[in-house]
């Protein structure tokens, strides 16, 4: 009979591989939401509008920039007025549906200010009395919302509002599309 022979222990060993994928996992984590939240907070983004001068203290249609919407008008409306505000001018940035889906009567007009100059302007296309809604924003742009009883724009708009001499509005920066040059495809 043989003896039982002790058998040799067997030796602890230490995987490291695995918890040191994990700390270079984690430290790419922070780093990746490091860096996206100074990419947010820390935006090169241009300024939403400019305070100018105008010549003649007149503000004009050409520096007016119109969201148009459609808030419970038949279909295509918004489009019909978007086309007739272009004609007179205006810069129009966006024809939709009312963002909120809320329906609105008439005419509704929103904007910076109440007496924000460019709203005052945009209601003088109108001829029924605009509902003027103040929301404070930055980038000086007009929502017209055409309504469930809009029925048509003046004949003949408001032309120009004017200014206090001296003063300067904040204007919404207007880009134009650039064409594509000849040979490129554009997509």
């Amino acid at each position: 009979m043989t003896a039982l022979q002790p058998q040799p222990r067997p030796q602890l060993r230490i995987h490291w591989r695995t918890p040191i994928t994990m700390v270079i996992l984690l430290v790419i984590l922070v780093g990746g939401a490091w860096w996206g939240w100074n990419s947010l907070s820390n935006s090169s983004a241009g300024p939403t509008c400019v305070d100018q001068q105008l010549p003649n203290n007149r503000l004009v249609p050409k520096q007016v920039s119109v969201n148009v919407y459609n808030g419970g008008a038949k279909g295509g409306t918004a489009a019909a007025v978007a086309d007739q505000l272009r004609k007179r001018g205006f810069h129009v940035a966006k024809v939709a549906n009312e963002p909120n889906g809320n329906k609105v009567e008439t005419v509704e007009i929103r904007g910076n200010a109440n007496t924000a100059p460019e709203l005052q302007l945009v209601a003088g296309q109108t001829a029924q009395k605009a509902v003027p809604v103040a929301d404070g924003r930055d980038s000086h742009t007009v929502d017209l919302v055409v309504g469930t009883k809009y029925t048509k724009l003046n004949a003949k708009g408001l032309a120009s509002v004017a200014v206090a001499p001296g003063s300067s509005v904040c204007l919404p920066t207007i880009y134009t599309p650039q064409p594509v040059p000849k040979g490129q495809n554009p997509n």
